[in-house]
């Protein structure tokens, strides 16, 4: 059975920034609009950080019980390995879903009730990325999903809570971090063509195919590169973000190397690293510039 390390590594630990990040450069977009607010930035890491955990989980169990992960070149999965009962995992995601739901549910009554409804959607969007029948996941849609769930809704949805509006800063925040976190899913997704494809599950990397899927994910790290640029004609302390290329450069040397298999694991790390690094740079900096 697992224990607490192996429970830690179904979590999939190496996706954290992907909801870390996000919440910090929306909260420097608030901070450039005069309205940052510590207790909701610290609501809406939590929710953030307890949705993520529970997406994770809920693809390990309907990944598992699918046999997605029967055969595969990634990281433990605890379904597909047989270390945790599928009806452990599925409560795990459940409960992780339920921390993000009353947190989020807290943070939207203190700022807009609307947006009740757009929590209800993303955990709609968690469970249905591979749960339910016609899995969007599985049809090539996951991307689409993370640039909208961790870019777009994350980045404008902290802002918003916290200073009551957004502008044209945290729509360029948002959409450099949709395609940073996109660019994590596409490697994800490129390390799993061959088992993917063997089990039916259509992702846009088994769409395009290898060498095409090489090309995207550099050219979303391009974006993040493009948007920093732009985000200097806010205050050219944004140059900072520029930090993060160093890593980006390392995340993408085995992409453009032609690696493969665990040999991809890395550029997850580093993408995400990368993410991470811009998204604080950059937020000190409109915080602060």
């Amino acid at each position: 059975m697992a224990g607490f390390a192996e429970w830690v590594e179904g979590a999939r630990p190496r996706t954290l920034p992907n909801a870390i990040a996000p919440v910090i450069a929306g909260t420097g977009g608030a901070a450039w609009l005069d309205g940052a607010v510590w207790w909701k930035a610290l609501l809406a890491f939590v929710v953030a950080v307890a949705l993520i955990v529970g997406v994770n989980y809920a693809n390990d169990y309907s990944d598992g019980i699918r046999g997605t992960d029967d055969v595969r070149a990634g990281p433990l999965r605890l379904v597909g390995s047989k270390l945790a009962s599928p009806r452990a995992v599925l409560t795990a995601a459940i409960a992780s879903l339920a921390v993000g739901a009353v947190a989020g549910l807290v943070l939207a009554v203190a700022s807009a009730p609307w947006l009740i409804a757009v929590g209800a959607v993303c955990i709609a969007g968690a469970w249905l990325y591979t749960g339910g029948s016609k899995p969007y996941g599985y049809i090539g849609l996951g991307e689409i999903a993370v640039f909208v769930f961790f870019g777009l809704v994350a980045v404008l949805g902290t802002q918003y809570t916290q200073a009551l509006r957004a502008d044209w800063v945290g729509l360029a925040l948002a959409v450099a971090m949709g395609a940073l976190s996109s660019a994590v899913l596409v490697a994800n997704n490129l390390r799993d063509i061959p088992t993917d494809r063997e089990s039916g599950k259509i992702t846009l990397a088994v769409r395009l195919g290898d060498a095409r899927t090489r090309l995207l994910y550099q050219a979303l790290l391009s974006t993040a590169l493009v948007l920093t640029l732009v985000l200097m004609l806010a205050t050219p302390w944004c140059a900072v973000g520029l930090v993060a290329l160093p890593l980006a450069v390392r995340a993408a040397r085995p992409v453009r190397g032609g690696l493969g298999g665990n040999e991809l694991i890395p550029v997850l790390r580093d993408t995400g690293l990368a993410m991470l690094v811009w998204a604080v740079a950059v937020a000190l900096a409109l915080a602060f510039g």
